[in-house]
């Protein structure tokens, strides 16, 4: 029983969910000096222990030219939950994407519809009585008619060309607050497409947080007084929610899930990186802690909002830098 145990825990801890050859695991575990042998237990070879559990749902089994495989089955109800939650914020992502898609496609339409009404209409000019003169002024690209019968010649020609003058004013004036009004329509919607993008990303929090190059803390109770509360770096994340970490006082490397660490804050003036929220993936420097509150202020280092002092962070939002 305890051979099985101390087997299936090394191969949970250090593989998880992944394939791999039963000899690997087997070799592993027996370069730890107080292991049971394979002798001392009911078991005469591996081949038959690996069946066993194939049998007994603790793994999926299968045999190869290479060999038998063995995969852990993580029947832990921590990891169903996470899982169930996982599944729950890939649906949450994807209704998200599809409102912001339909909130573009509106902006457009509005867009175009705005355009439809302000295109200019032309009509026929149509002069009643035959006798009448029209006379155009073509001054600067612009054009009026001015519709007028014996008073023309008293008016005299300077008088055509104030009225055409002042025609061509407006029209001017007219364009120059069609053109502001299609700009401000143009930057509205834009606006409010950034505004949108801008609230989204401030409030998109994700179940997962781990990154590498971070200092975590292990928490479990489960590996033993020699990991439990000591600090490590993580070196790989693999499917969002574990991580192989590389402990900071004896080297070794372990396989964890994320509930077993825990995000470890260092001194002002360190180096830390965003972890969670609308700055995540930011690295900045810790400026303050307020134990109080439990949270604290940075100021971020670099891309693009570099300089900007953010105040309010909570502990797990952030850790330390290696």
């Amino acid at each position: 029983m305890e051979f099985r145990n101390d087997f299936l825990e090394l191969l949970r801890r250090r593989f998880g969910t992944k394939r791999v050859h039963n000899n690997i695991v087997y070799n592993e575990y027996i370069s730890h000096r107080e292991h049971i042998h394979m002798n001392a237990t009911q078991w005469e070879t591996l081949t038959d222990f690996t069946k066993w559990l194939g049998r007994e749902g603790f793994c999926k089994v299968d045999e190869t030219p290479k060999g038998w495989y063995i995969q852990y089955i993580d029947r832990d109800p921590e990891t169903i939950r996470r899982q169930q939650e996982q599944e729950k914020k890939k649906k949450q992502d994807l209704d998200d994407e599809e409102k912001t898609a339909k909130f573009i496609e509106e902006q457009v339409r509005r867009g175009l519809e705005g355009k439809e009404q302000e295109r200019p209409v032309y009509t026929e000019l149509n002069r009643e009585n035959d006798e009448e003169k029209v006379a155009f002024n073509l001054n600067k690209g612009a054009s009026t008619s001015v519709a007028a019968s014996s008073k023309t010649s008293v008016l005299g020609p300077s008088a055509l060309k104030m009225v055409g003058g002042a025609g061509s004013v407006k029209r001017k004036e007219s364009a120059h607050s069609s053109g502001q009004s299609k700009e401000k329509k143009k930057k509205s919607a834009l606006d409010e497409i950034m505004e949108f993008e801008e609230e989204k990303k401030k409030t998109a929090r994700t179940d997962y947080w781990l990154q590498p190059e971070i200092v975590v803390k292990i928490v479990t109770k489960k590996l033993g007084e020699k990991y439990h509360k000591k600090k490590a770096v993580v070196k790989e994340v693999i499917d969002k929610y574990t991580a192989v970490v590389k402990m900071i006082d004896s080297g070794d490397k372990l396989k964890l899930d994320q509930t077993h660490l825990e995000t470890v804050i260092p001194a002002p003036g360190k180096k830390v990186l965003v972890l969670n929220g609308g700055y995540r993936g930011n690295e900045g420097i810790l400026e303050s802690i307020n134990e109080k509150n439990f949270s604290a202020a940075i100021i971020i280092e670099s891309g693009p909002l570099k300089g900007r002092r953010i105040e309010g962070i909570q502990y797990e939002d952030i850790s330390k830098l290696l």
